[in-house]
């Protein structure tokens, strides 16, 4: 059965820090046009002084605020990153501490699967509310991905920032409209693209191959499951990894550009917060755009891919 969900709010956080291109050329060998032309990547937010969970926390208390929602409601969280405070626990479970859960029945864990983290979070979290256990859930995608940069590598050193989204949900029923998902992984057995001893290694030629497969692949898939066209979708929002992906996607479904949100130039890839980040700039800034359908898709080191429908 498909989870139906009513999607109360979204908030987002960007640390002030910002590292420019500029800043790089500094640092690599490399220039600004050569990496805005190759990624569409200008700046990207550097956290300090902060945790993923702080930023986690201050994008739930904006989703929270913008709603107006009472938080002891929140008996889910579900918190997608691959950059944690610790291996253990969970950074939902400091979530929960830090927006003074403490002592009630709330359900919180962490789900890493890369860049597609945030879908994955959003559809185990709508099944689970589909369950009638739970009756609100905040999901957030939340990095801290410069702390595994390195800097001496130009190949990925301009891509990655930080940054932090939440979506408060909860459970609805008839007439309101199912949401769709679609997740899918493979094993990386060559290491294309992981996080080994804190520093992020890429097969750039490798993984930009199997991005624009999996992001075509993820959308028509889920369209057909959902018996949809992408008339039918007010807007698309990929994971904002390099804009050439989605240039590619476009072109091979024959898709005006146009029909992307993209924010990549100002935040670079935040891999599991890309998604939700700009879905709530997407909403702050289209709010014409309510009870319209958004298509999500992500791909990630995994490898992992999906998508979603939801209502806006």
């Amino acid at each position: 059965m498909k989870p139906r969900i009513k999607l109360v709010g979204t908030g987002r956080y960007l640390p002030p820090g910002t590292i420019t291109n500029a800043d790089l050329e500094k640092m690599v060998d490399t220039s600004s046009a050569w990496i805005e032309t190759r990624t569409g990547i200008m700046n990207r937010r550097k956290a300090d002084g902060e945790k993923t969970s702080d930023m986690a926390v201050k994008a739930a208390l904006d989703a929270l605020s913008k709603a107006d929602y009472d938080r002891e409601k929140i008996d889910l969280i579900v918190t997608a990153t691959i950059t944690g405070d610790q291996q253990t626990p969970s950074t939902a479970n400091f979530v929960q501490s830090k927006l003074g859960l403490n002592g009630r029945q709330v359900m919180a864990f962490d789900v890493n699967a890369a860049c597609t983290g945030f879908i994955y979070a959003l559809e185990i979290a709508s099944n689970l509310l589909q369950s009638g256990r739970f009756r609100a859930a905040l999901v957030i995608g939340a990095e801290m991905l410069t702390k595994c940069v390195d800097y001496t590598d130009r190949n990925t050193c301009v891509l990655f920032g930080d940054g932090a989204g939440a979506m408060i949900l909860e459970p609805a029923r008839y007439p309101v409209p199912a949401a769709h998902f679609f997740t899918a992984s493979s094993g990386d057995v060559e290491n294309a693209l992981s996080v080994v001893k804190d520093r992020i290694r890429m097969d750039g030629s490798k993984v930009y191959a199997f991005a624009v497969n999996a992001v075509e692949t993820a959308i028509t898939h889920i369209l057909r499951v959902a018996g949809m066209k992408l008339e039918d979708i007010e807007v698309v929002i990929p994971h904002q990894a390099n804009i050439r992906i989605i240039q590619s996607v476009a072109r091979a479904l024959d898709v005006p550009f146009h029909k992307f949100f993209m924010n990549i130039r100002d935040y670079g890839n935040t891999s599991a917060a890309s998604i939700i980040i700009a879905l709530d700039e997407y909403r702050d800034t289209h709010p014409d755009a309510r009870g319209k359908k958004a298509l999500l898709v992500g791909f990630g080191g995994g490898f992992t891919w999906g998508s979603a429908i939801i209502t806006l």
